[in-house]
């Protein structure tokens, strides 16, 4: 039997599955967000009205049953993914609580006036239509709202905790996202996603660590590129002197320099200078490497 991996989006769920508000008010605001994604309000032909949600995520609809338990003491009855609320008096108190009827706003403010029942509002709205990538492939949270006056109220949310999102047309969906890694820790923070805040933070590092020692290798490499060019080149001009006019040309303190390199062709011009008597610093060897080319571009000019 081959057992999938979970989405990183499900393990964030799982976890926050176990996180019930105890205060009322914030299972409320959480009921409210995750309704708010999934939910609907019927009206029979006899004008009741019944309260329908349908989850497919299990983790989300043990969730959900759970918190309407916990805040009215309501067992929802369940018809394959969908929950039902039918009972009259139920459905009025529950309808009443959550302001359904109170405007056509994402949430009513009452609901979510307090800090605490803000994060639990966007925990549920989290848990009703967010997702999350792995951050090991990438940085990028997103959630799905039907018109774009509701991707707005979520994005005050967020901003009202100094996270900053964007909105962008999916077909006829409007995607709320995050794709700055710094903003998915805030938010994952923010709705109490602590385990998974750590593990994408773990991933930052990692992901940080490693890119500074590529860029590190890559200059170190682009340097060592560039010396052993320039070595390279310092050999041939030494060889052209040697086989077109002779060391003897040179002053004495070229010949040595000349010498020297031919017999130590990988280092550098600081070794180099090393094993000068007496010792030059590298910007003298190099000064001397830039007289013995000049001779070299003389002497074939005139030729």
């Amino acid at each position: 039997m081959v057992v999938m991996e979970k989405s990183f989006s499900q393990k964030v769920k799982e976890e926050l599955k176990e996180k019930i508000p105890k205060a009322r008010h914030c299972q409320i605001a959480e009921i409210s967000g995750i309704f708010q994604c999934l939910g609907w309000v019927e009206e029979t032909g006899d004008k009741k009205k019944i309260v329908k949600i349908s989850i497919e995520n299990l983790t989300v609809r043990e969730k959900y049953f759970i918190l309407v338990k916990k805040a009215f003491s309501y067992t929802l009855k369940s018809q394959g993914t969908i929950l039902v609320l039918e009972d009259q008096d139920e459905v009025k108190v529950f309808c009443d609580a959550l302001k359904l009827f109170y405007g056509k706003k994402l949430v009513y403010e009452r609901i979510v006036q307090r800090d605490c029942c803000k994060k639990a509002f966007l925990r549920g709205l989290f848990m009703g239509s967010g997702s999350v990538s792995s951050p090991k492939a990438e940085y990028h949270l997103d959630m799905s709202f039907s018109d774009p006056e509701k991707a707005e109220e979520v994005m005050k949310f967020m901003a009202a905790f100094e996270i900053e999102s964007k909105v962008a047309k999916r077909k006829k969906n409007y995607i709320v996202y995050l794709k700055e890694g710094d903003s998915i820790v805030s938010f994952l923070n923010v709705i109490g996603a602590h385990i998974a805040m750590m593990e994408l933070e773990n991933v930052r590092i990692y992901k940080e660590v490693r890119n500074s020692v590529n860029r590190q290798v890559n200059c170190e490499t682009a340097n060592l590129s560039k010396v052993m060019d320039a070595a390279v080149q310092q050999i041939e001009n030494i060889q052209y002197i040697r086989d077109t006019m002779g060391f003897d040309a040179l002053p004495d303190s070229l010949q040595t320099l000349a010498r020297i390199r031919l017999e130590n062709p990988d280092v550098s011009l600081k070794e180099l200078g090393m094993m000068l008597d007496p010792p030059l610093s590298k910007s003298g060897v190099n000064h001397r490497m830039r007289k013995l080319r000049e001779i070299v571009e003389e002497h074939r000019s005139a030729n």
